[in-house]
């Protein structure tokens, strides 16, 4: 494709780029070949972006020019993601149901339904138009899910879970899973019926073997825009607001509240019961213990205020000269 073409279709300015260039690919700035593009977000990343074999490279409005090709928008990051849809085809998944698919009587499936060898769908779920159930997807009694729904392999929807519309299942996630309630019973444990439900909103993506908790009562809720990493675990009862990123193998305990494009880092561990305010940021392997409040960042277990943590990262780094001269400050 030519670059100008590309460059008007994620809608980028073109600098430096001869009328000719072809693209053939989009790659990382480090394996970018002479026929292809690639991006630039982080300035730590500079040097490579100079020694980049590209063709041109998708940047800032300030980042400096030095005669290369480039492509200036003010979202690097979201025309990098655009301009990869241009170049990658997914597969097509054309209306069919597979002979092996059990779909029971009661079922209803909206038009356009794409449904794969051994999925199961249970009495009364109702899914809507262009749906796509890959192999072994299994859609538990009483689902109800909305329009142009994606499920990858072994996803699973539990019982009577509310699901809304453009939302991707990737492998292996279970929404609707039992929630971890059991109340002690002499020397064991009496297994409290988990009776509530999850429901999801619209624009929705849960990523590989992510679970998301079926409420103890009531509900566990994702609000719409959400994005869940994989190996995310959610617990029962917890409420996630709206376009809020988890990222890989975060937990939130029971009846968690994450407010609005609140963003944890990987393994971010929330205890229960906590609110985190709209727009907070908790950094890679946070442990929360109590409420964060909204649009600060958070690190460290405990979490504490972000400037402070790397003021005290810096101070543990010296607790080795500091101790010594202790010690020959008490010697005298």
């Amino acid at each position: 494709m030519n670059l100008l073409e590309v460059a008007r279709s994620i809608g980028a300015t073109a600098e430096n780029v001869p009328p000719e260039l072809e693209i053939t690919g989009v790659a990382g700035v480090d394996q970018a070949g002479p026929t292809e593009l690639t991006f630039l977000t982080n300035p730590k990343y500079t040097a490579a972006a100079a020694a980049s074999k590209a063709a041109a490279i998708i940047v800032s409005p300030g980042f400096p020019a030095d005669g290369r090709a480039l492509l200036r928008c003010p979202n690097p990051h979201l025309a990098y993601a655009k301009a990869l849809e241009l170049f990658y085809s997914p597969p097509a998944y054309p209306p069919h149901v597979h002979p092996k698919a059990v779909i029971a009587a009661s079922a209803k499936l909206g038009p356009n339904a794409h449904v794969g060898a051994y999925v199961v769908i249970d009495d009364d779920v109702e899914i809507g138009a262009n749906c796509t159930l890959l192999p072994h997807v299994v859609i538990y009694r009483g689902a109800i899910i909305g329009d142009n729904f994606f499920a990858h392999s072994h996803a699973v929807v539990r019982e009577f879970c509310r699901i809304g519309d453009n939302v991707i299942l990737q492998n292996g996630v279970v929404i609707g899973s039992d929630g971890y309630g059991f109340a002690p019973d002499g020397d064991g444990w009496h297994k409290v019926v988990q009776s509530g439900t999850v429901v999801l909103g619209d624009n929705v993506e849960v990523q590989a073997h992510s679970c998301i908790d079926r409420a103890t009562v009531g509900e566990t809720r994702i609000g719409d825009g959400v994005k869940i990493d994989n190996l995310v675990q959610v617990g029962h009862g917890s409420r996630i607001e709206e376009n809020t990123m988890l990222c890989s193998q975060v937990g939130l305990a029971g009846s968690t509240r994450v407010g609005k494009h609140v963003m944890l880092a990987g393994q971010v561990g929330v205890a229960g019961h906590l609110t985190i305010g709209d727009r907070a940021i908790a950094t890679a392997q946070t442990g929360i213990h109590r409420d964060v409040d909204p649009n600060t960042m958070v690190s460290g277990y405990p979490a504490i205020d972000n400037h402070l943590w790397l003021r005290a990262c810096a101070v543990f780094n010296k607790l080795p000269e500091l101790a010594k001269a202790i010690r020959k400050l008490s010697r005298g």
